[in-house]
Protein backbone atom coordinates (compact mmCIF):
# COMPACT_ATOMS: atom_id res chain seq x y z
CA UNK A 1 0.00 0.00 0.00
CA UNK A 2 2.65 2.74 0.89
CA UNK A 3 4.69 1.85 -2.24
CA UNK A 4 1.67 2.55 -4.64
CA UNK A 5 1.36 5.59 -2.81
CA UNK A 6 4.43 6.60 -3.52
CA UNK A 7 4.81 5.25 -6.67
CA UNK A 8 1.76 7.41 -7.29
CA UNK A 9 3.45 10.79 -5.68
CA UNK A 10 6.55 10.13 -8.44
CA UNK A 11 4.43 9.75 -11.25
CA UNK A 12 1.87 13.04 -10.10
CA UNK A 13 6.09 14.94 -9.38
CA UNK A 14 7.40 13.56 -12.44
CA UNK A 15 4.82 15.13 -14.58
CA UNK A 16 4.27 18.81 -12.31
CA UNK A 17 7.94 19.11 -12.05
CA UNK A 18 8.45 19.89 -16.27
CA UNK A 19 5.71 21.78 -16.03
CA UNK A 20 7.25 24.64 -13.90
CA UNK A 21 10.50 24.04 -15.16
CA UNK A 22 8.91 25.07 -18.33
CA UNK A 23 7.23 28.30 -16.96
CA UNK A 24 10.65 29.06 -15.33
CA UNK A 25 12.48 29.00 -18.32
CA UNK A 26 9.81 31.19 -20.18
CA UNK A 27 9.74 33.70 -17.84
CA UNK A 28 13.52 34.06 -17.69
CA UNK A 29 12.90 34.10 -21.76
CA UNK A 30 11.03 37.30 -21.72
CA UNK A 31 12.72 38.80 -18.74
CA UNK A 32 15.58 38.72 -20.99
CA UNK A 33 14.21 39.84 -23.81
CA UNK A 34 13.34 43.33 -21.75
CA UNK A 35 17.11 43.60 -20.73
CA UNK A 36 18.51 42.98 -24.35
CA UNK A 37 15.93 45.23 -26.11
CA UNK A 38 17.18 48.58 -24.75
CA UNK A 39 21.18 47.25 -24.53
CA UNK A 40 22.93 48.19 -27.72
CA UNK A 41 24.26 47.00 -30.48
CA UNK A 42 20.92 47.72 -32.00
CA UNK A 43 20.13 45.84 -35.01
CA UNK A 44 18.15 48.39 -37.04
CA UNK A 45 18.47 46.88 -39.96
CA UNK A 46 17.76 43.23 -38.77
CA UNK A 47 14.45 44.66 -37.13
CA UNK A 48 13.45 46.37 -40.69
CA UNK A 49 13.94 43.20 -42.30
CA UNK A 50 11.95 41.52 -40.10
CA UNK A 51 9.15 44.20 -39.97
CA UNK A 52 9.19 43.38 -43.87
CA UNK A 53 8.97 39.70 -43.50
CA UNK A 54 6.77 39.40 -41.19
CA UNK A 55 4.08 42.46 -43.27
CA UNK A 56 4.67 40.81 -46.39
CA UNK A 57 4.04 37.18 -45.45
CA UNK A 58 0.89 37.92 -44.34
CA UNK A 59 -0.39 40.63 -45.98
CA UNK A 60 -2.37 39.09 -49.07
CA UNK A 61 -3.86 36.71 -46.82
CA UNK A 62 -5.19 39.63 -44.61
CA UNK A 63 -6.69 41.46 -47.15
CA UNK A 64 -8.33 38.90 -48.51
CA UNK A 65 -9.95 37.79 -44.77
CA UNK A 66 -10.49 41.31 -43.85
CA UNK A 67 -12.40 41.87 -46.97
CA UNK A 68 -14.39 38.67 -47.13
CA UNK A 69 -15.03 39.36 -43.25
CA UNK A 70 -16.40 42.57 -43.76
CA UNK A 71 -18.99 41.24 -46.74
CA UNK A 72 -19.89 37.91 -44.98
CA UNK A 73 -20.58 40.07 -41.51
CA UNK A 74 -22.38 42.80 -43.59
CA UNK A 75 -24.70 40.03 -45.16
CA UNK A 76 -25.24 38.26 -42.09
CA UNK A 77 -26.16 41.34 -40.05
CA UNK A 78 -28.64 42.97 -42.76
CA UNK A 79 -31.50 41.01 -41.76
CA UNK A 80 -31.68 41.21 -38.39
CA UNK A 81 -31.55 45.25 -38.63
CA UNK A 82 -34.52 45.01 -41.46
CA UNK A 83 -36.80 43.38 -39.06
CA UNK A 84 -36.61 46.52 -37.10
CA UNK A 85 -36.52 48.46 -39.79
CA UNK A 86 -32.71 49.38 -38.29
CA UNK A 87 -30.70 48.82 -41.62
CA UNK A 88 -29.43 52.27 -41.65
CA UNK A 89 -27.49 51.18 -38.78
CA UNK A 90 -25.59 48.91 -40.77
CA UNK A 91 -21.97 51.28 -41.32
CA UNK A 92 -21.81 51.42 -37.53
CA UNK A 93 -22.28 48.26 -36.14
CA UNK A 94 -19.65 47.04 -38.63
CA UNK A 95 -17.35 49.59 -37.48
CA UNK A 96 -17.89 49.13 -34.44
CA UNK A 97 -17.00 44.97 -35.09
CA UNK A 98 -14.28 45.61 -36.79
CA UNK A 99 -12.49 48.65 -34.73
CA UNK A 100 -13.33 46.79 -31.50
CA UNK A 101 -12.54 43.42 -31.87
CA UNK A 102 -12.52 41.30 -35.29
CA UNK A 103 -9.98 43.49 -37.05
CA UNK A 104 -7.31 43.09 -34.54
CA UNK A 105 -8.20 39.33 -33.62
CA UNK A 106 -8.43 38.38 -37.59
CA UNK A 107 -4.87 39.74 -37.75
CA UNK A 108 -3.85 38.08 -34.73
CA UNK A 109 -5.19 34.29 -35.36
CA UNK A 110 -3.37 34.91 -39.04
CA UNK A 111 0.06 36.32 -37.67
CA UNK A 112 0.25 33.18 -34.93
CA UNK A 113 -0.60 30.82 -38.00
CA UNK A 114 2.15 32.34 -40.90
CA UNK A 115 4.41 34.20 -38.72
CA UNK A 116 4.20 32.02 -35.75
CA UNK A 117 4.91 28.61 -37.26
CA UNK A 118 7.81 30.50 -40.10
CA UNK A 119 9.16 31.56 -36.69
CA UNK A 120 9.34 28.96 -35.04
CA UNK A 121 10.13 26.46 -37.79
CA UNK A 122 13.59 29.07 -38.80
CA UNK A 123 15.25 29.20 -35.04
CA UNK A 124 14.12 25.31 -34.35
CA UNK A 125 16.06 23.97 -37.40
CA UNK A 126 19.02 26.72 -36.88
CA UNK A 127 19.05 25.33 -33.51
CA UNK A 128 19.58 21.34 -34.20
CA UNK A 129 21.75 22.22 -37.24
CA UNK A 130 23.90 24.25 -34.38
CA UNK A 131 24.21 27.41 -36.04
CA UNK A 132 23.04 29.06 -33.01
CA UNK A 133 25.76 27.80 -31.05
CA UNK A 134 28.08 28.56 -34.26
CA UNK A 135 27.21 32.48 -33.39
CA UNK A 136 28.08 32.05 -29.52
CA UNK A 137 31.07 30.73 -30.66
CA UNK A 138 31.74 33.82 -33.15
CA UNK A 139 31.24 36.28 -29.99
CA UNK A 140 27.35 37.36 -31.17
CA UNK A 141 24.88 37.18 -29.69
CA UNK A 142 22.24 35.20 -30.77
CA UNK A 143 19.35 36.01 -28.49
CA UNK A 144 19.98 39.77 -29.21
CA UNK A 145 20.28 39.18 -33.06
CA UNK A 146 17.50 36.46 -33.53
CA UNK A 147 14.98 36.76 -30.50
CA UNK A 148 14.70 40.48 -30.15
CA UNK A 149 14.65 41.71 -33.61
CA UNK A 150 12.30 39.23 -34.34
CA UNK A 151 9.53 39.91 -31.08
CA UNK A 152 10.74 43.55 -32.05
CA UNK A 153 9.22 43.20 -35.49
CA UNK A 154 6.24 41.39 -34.68
CA UNK A 155 5.14 44.07 -31.72
CA UNK A 156 5.74 46.83 -34.32
CA UNK A 157 4.18 44.92 -37.61
CA UNK A 158 1.06 43.29 -36.37
CA UNK A 159 -1.02 46.81 -34.84
CA UNK A 160 0.01 48.08 -38.55
CA UNK A 161 -1.58 44.60 -40.07
CA UNK A 162 -4.79 44.77 -37.47
CA UNK A 163 -5.47 48.46 -39.02
CA UNK A 164 -4.85 47.75 -42.58
CA UNK A 165 -7.32 44.84 -41.89
CA UNK A 166 -9.86 47.19 -40.21
CA UNK A 167 -10.36 49.07 -43.40
CA UNK A 168 -10.09 46.20 -45.73
CA UNK A 169 -13.32 44.97 -43.78
CA UNK A 170 -14.89 48.65 -44.10
CA UNK A 171 -14.50 48.78 -47.71
CA UNK A 172 -15.65 44.75 -48.52
CA UNK A 173 -19.08 45.95 -45.68
CA UNK A 174 -19.37 49.27 -48.18
CA UNK A 175 -19.22 47.33 -51.26
CA UNK A 176 -22.13 45.48 -50.17
CA UNK A 177 -23.83 48.15 -48.50
CA UNK A 178 -23.61 50.01 -51.06
CA UNK A 179 -25.33 47.48 -53.48
CA UNK A 180 -28.45 47.33 -51.77
CA UNK A 181 -29.31 50.96 -50.54
CA UNK A 182 -26.65 52.90 -52.91
CA UNK A 183 -24.71 54.77 -49.94
CA UNK A 184 -22.03 57.12 -51.28
CA UNK A 185 -18.05 56.27 -49.78
CA UNK A 186 -17.74 59.23 -47.86
CA UNK A 187 -21.30 58.99 -45.90
CA UNK A 188 -20.77 55.44 -45.19
CA UNK A 189 -17.55 56.43 -43.26
CA UNK A 190 -19.38 59.04 -41.75
CA UNK A 191 -21.69 57.14 -40.06
CA UNK A 192 -19.20 54.48 -39.20
CA UNK A 193 -17.32 56.55 -37.39
CA UNK A 194 -19.89 58.44 -35.30
CA UNK A 195 -19.61 55.74 -33.03
CA UNK A 196 -16.12 54.94 -32.94
CA UNK A 197 -14.57 56.33 -29.79
CA UNK A 198 -11.00 56.88 -29.17
CA UNK A 199 -10.93 54.22 -26.38
CA UNK A 200 -11.89 51.96 -29.02
CA UNK A 201 -9.19 53.09 -31.66
CA UNK A 202 -7.15 52.89 -28.31
CA UNK A 203 -7.92 49.30 -26.94
CA UNK A 204 -7.54 47.92 -30.67
CA UNK A 205 -4.12 49.11 -31.40
CA UNK A 206 -2.88 48.10 -27.75
CA UNK A 207 -4.56 45.02 -28.38
CA UNK A 208 -2.55 44.10 -31.45
CA UNK A 209 0.87 44.96 -29.79
CA UNK A 210 -0.10 43.12 -27.07
CA UNK A 211 -1.02 40.09 -29.76
CA UNK A 212 1.73 40.88 -31.65
CA UNK A 213 4.63 40.45 -29.07
CA UNK A 214 2.77 37.39 -27.72
CA UNK A 215 2.95 35.74 -31.29
CA UNK A 216 7.04 36.88 -31.67
CA UNK A 217 7.71 35.67 -27.62
CA UNK A 218 6.19 32.06 -28.09
CA UNK A 219 7.57 31.19 -31.86
CA UNK A 220 11.10 32.72 -30.75
CA UNK A 221 10.93 30.70 -27.49
CA UNK A 222 9.61 27.26 -29.05
CA UNK A 223 12.49 27.62 -31.66
CA UNK A 224 15.37 28.81 -29.78
CA UNK A 225 14.74 26.04 -27.39
CA UNK A 226 13.85 22.82 -29.84
CA UNK A 227 15.92 19.52 -29.65
CA UNK A 228 15.51 16.28 -31.75
CA UNK A 229 16.35 17.12 -34.99
CA UNK A 230 13.80 17.49 -37.48
CA UNK A 231 11.26 16.14 -35.61
CA UNK A 232 11.88 18.76 -33.05
CA UNK A 233 11.29 21.71 -35.58
CA UNK A 234 8.33 20.24 -36.51
CA UNK A 235 7.12 20.40 -33.29
CA UNK A 236 8.52 23.61 -31.99
CA UNK A 237 6.40 25.18 -35.48
CA UNK A 238 2.80 23.96 -34.56
CA UNK A 239 3.77 24.45 -30.32
CA UNK A 240 4.35 27.82 -31.55
CA UNK A 241 0.97 28.09 -33.56
CA UNK A 242 -0.88 26.37 -31.04
CA UNK A 243 -0.15 28.84 -27.85
CA UNK A 244 -0.27 31.78 -29.72
CA UNK A 245 -3.42 31.36 -30.35
CA UNK A 246 -4.42 29.96 -26.67
CA UNK A 247 -2.69 33.13 -25.60
CA UNK A 248 -4.18 35.81 -28.03
CA UNK A 249 -8.09 34.90 -27.21
CA UNK A 250 -6.80 34.62 -23.17
CA UNK A 251 -5.88 38.30 -23.58
CA UNK A 252 -8.44 39.47 -26.15
CA UNK A 253 -11.24 38.33 -23.02
CA UNK A 254 -9.18 39.98 -20.34
CA UNK A 255 -8.45 43.23 -22.37
CA UNK A 256 -12.14 43.54 -23.83
CA UNK A 257 -13.30 42.88 -19.84
CA UNK A 258 -10.90 45.78 -18.59
CA UNK A 259 -11.89 47.88 -21.78
CA UNK A 260 -15.71 47.68 -21.04
CA UNK A 261 -15.56 48.76 -17.25
CA UNK A 262 -13.43 51.90 -18.47
CA UNK A 263 -16.01 52.57 -21.08
CA UNK A 264 -18.96 51.79 -18.41
CA UNK A 265 -17.01 53.52 -15.47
Amino acid sequence: MADSIQKKKYVISKGIDPFFSNVFRAYNFVTLYFKEVFRPPFHFREIINQCFEVGLRSLSLITLTGFVTGIVFTKQSRPSLEVFGASSWLPSLISIALVRALGSLVTALICAGKVGSSIGAELGSMRVTEQIDAMEVSAINPFKYLVVTRVTATTLTVPILALYCGFVGLLGSYLNVHTHEDTSFVAFFENGFETITFLDVFTSVFKSIVFGFTIGIIGCYKGFNASQGTRGVGRAANEAVVLSMFFVFVEEIVIVQVSNWIRNY
